[in-house]
């Protein structure tokens, strides 16, 4: 194509996408957090319950502040899941509702598991009022803890993903020290890295000897038969796999954005049917003709 730059020139990340193994990981993980919190919240309603019945007016401390203990301990199981699961798949920073939620949702559901709770505790006028202040002690010092480590601080986002990827890429194309490549962006940014370049050297020809970074893959809700893998992108359209199909085509990293995560393990066949394997011996032939 006329149009299409050098590849040292292009930018092979644009926008960081969650890969299928990050989106899986995370919604286990976010399933993990919200049995935790369930768990949390349910022990909470259990100490509504008997504290309504007037079980610890005259004792069983223990059990109170057992239930404390383990809609803490549940509640900060779920929130380090919930962040963790966000580190994996996290929200955009252009849905401020959404990203804000999606972030400090941990430290919400904490407060709804523990502020009831406390509040009847301080309220109750039948508990002795010692037993009333270490319970409801313990329980104020327990929520602080487990709702700060339902905050997060330093939310990720998909915006902050992309830079940070974009610098990963750049750093692994220079060969330099891969300082910006974080685990989250590191294998997607080399496996973009390099099928660019296994790409621009497939589609070198005499004019335009350093190749290109335009793929063909199937559309992800076209007419694709069962037979093709959607997963594959290729150096043409009009290649075998590809005949009678419902096409996209842009950048590697358009096509790992679409999911089409794997270059054809046929590059010499598809250089013959795209022109490319005949044109690369012209571009070498060029300067003798001379």
């Amino acid at each position: 194509m006329a149009d299409d730059k050098p590849t040292d020139d292009v930018d092979v990340t644009k926008a960081w996408h969650a890969s299928q193994g990050q989106k899986s990981a995370a919604g286990r993980l976010r399933l993990f957090a919200i049995i935790a919190w369930v768990v949390a919240i349910g022990s909470e309603i259990a100490g509504v319950v008997m504290l309504k019945q007037h079980k610890f007016d005259h004792g069983n401390m223990a059990l109170l502040i057992g239930l404390l203990v383990v809609i803490a301990v549940f509640a900060i199981a779920g929130n380090v899941c919930w962040k963790s699961a966000n580190r994996q798949d996290p929200a955009s920073q252009a849905d401020k509702a959404r990203f804000l939620f999606q972030n400090q949702l941990g430290a919400i559901i904490t407060l709804i598991a523990f502020l009831p709770l406390i509040v009847l505790i301080f309220m109750d006028k039948d508990m002795d009022p010692k037993n009333k202040q270490i319970a409801g002690g313990v329980g104020v010092v327990l929520a602080l803890i487990a709702t700060f480590i339902g905050v997060d601080f330093n939310p990720p986002s998909t915006e902050k993903y992309t830079q940070d990827m974009n610098q990963c890429a750049a750093q692994i194309k220079a060969g330099q020290p891969t300082t910006a490549c974080s685990p989250e962006v590191a294998d997607q940014a080399k496996a973009i890295a390099a099928d660019t370049s296994t790409v621009a050297d497939a589609t070198k020809s005499a004019a335009n000897p350093a190749g290109q970074d335009v793929v063909y893959w199937i559309a992800p809700e076209g007419g694709a038969k069962k037979s093709a893998d959607p997963h594959v992108f290729h150096l043409c359209e009009g290649v075998t796999p590809l005949r009678g199909k419902t096409v996209n085509h842009g950048s590697v990293a358009d096509a790992y954005a679409q999911n089409a995560t794997r270059i054809t393990k046929q590059i010499s066949m598809e250089q013959k049917q795209c022109g490319f394997a005949a044109a690369a011996p012209a571009a070498a032939t060029a300067p003798a003709a001379k």
